[in-house]
């Protein structure tokens, strides 16, 4: 078992903490948190051992579980990766591009692994279809929540778009084009709505749309290829797949049959993946520990980390 540890014990640290306790992956050490009173609060309520010192902590694991606030991820990264630690990073992987480089560069240097927390890769509805997206045209998705201070400290782009912004370029394989976004403050100091057009140089539209400030929660998107519609519900994880093909000389009485103005005829019919209930944190966490194992490349590599905010970023910079 790897020896873990975690820096932040907030809403998703406390989260993290119980997950990495429970896995069989893992033998979860301690924690640390600059709170004192919350830590000790945490340590109290759970019996999860508390450290002094993010030094401390670092020097008794194996991995390094960062769930700090952003601004503090790279100089906790750094910390990490120094001392020869693998380090799992929440999303955004930090606050600059150039951040997230050196930060790359020294997991190499040391020879350690990384793996960043875009969590939704593991959704459940979102792993029904990945078999199925096959070089999508047109991308729109849609990331709103009810208004909740904890966050706001970020523009809405990196504490909510960002989860849409990896999905897209883990399924378009083609280099961002051109960018272009905009973005309100309501309530924050940074916006809390923002849409950005993403064009790859391969023809592929991704059209965002994420808010902070909405009266009801959504995360949706729709991929539209050739031939196929696929839906995903990340919140309700639910997923819908509509494809097309070449009708038949004799349809039957109930397929769905479209006839283009060229008059070629298309079939309609719905698939229906099987969703397997999973713990999308969990399963994150623990496909880090089988990279680290069997010393293959984790699914949210740095480099991944590093282009959504690099996307993220060039959204930003449009505002």
């Amino acid at each position: 078992m790897l020896k873990a540890g975690v820096l932040g014990a907030g809403h998703l640290g406390k989260i993290h903490l119980r997950l990495l306790n429970q896995s069989e992956k893992f033998d979860l050490i301690g924690f640390y948190d600059p709170d004192e009173e919350n830590a000790k609060k945490v340590a109290s309520e759970f019996g999860y051992r508390f450290f002094d010192s993010v030094s401390e902590l670092i020097d008794s694991v194996d991995v390094v579980d960062i769930v700090t606030p952003t601004l503090s991820h790279f100089d906790c990264a750094k910390q990490a990766i120094a001392k020869g630690k693998h380090i799992f990073i929440e999303k955004p992987i930090t606050k600059t591009v150039e951040e997230a480089e050196k930060i790359r560069d020294m997991v190499a240097e040391y020879g350690v692994k990384g793996q960043v927390g875009h969590v939704e890769r593991f959704n459940p509805a979102f792993l029904a279809v990945r078999g199925d997206l096959n070089e999508p045209m047109f991308i729109e998705t849609h990331r709103l929540a009810e208004f909740n201070p904890r966050g706001t400290d970020v523009p809405v782009v990196l504490d909510l778009m960002i989860h849409d912004i990896d999905i897209i370029l883990s399924v378009v394989k083609s280099k961002v084009k051109d960018i272009k976004a905009s973005g309100v403050s309501v309530i924050s100091a940074t916006p809390d709505i923002a849409n950005a057009r993403i064009e790859f140089e391969n023809g592929c539209v991704a059209n965002l749309t994420a808010s902070r400030i909405s009266l009801k929660s959504m995360r949706k998107t729709r991929f539209f290829q050739r031939d196929a519609y696929i839906s995903v519900d990340f919140l309700e994880k639910k997923c819908e797949v509509v494809k097309m093909k070449d009708a038949p000389e004799n349809p039957g009485d109930f397929d769905m049959i479209l006839q283009n103005a060229e008059g070629e005829k298309k079939q309609i019919y719905f698939d229906n993946p099987e969703i397997a209930e999973n713990n999308a944190i969990l399963d994150e966490l623990e496909s880090f520990a089988h990279a680290i194992n069997t010393n293959t490349k984790p699914i949210v590599t740095l480099y991944d980390g590093t282009e959504a905010l690099r996307v993220a970023t060039m959204i930003i910079n449009q505002f």
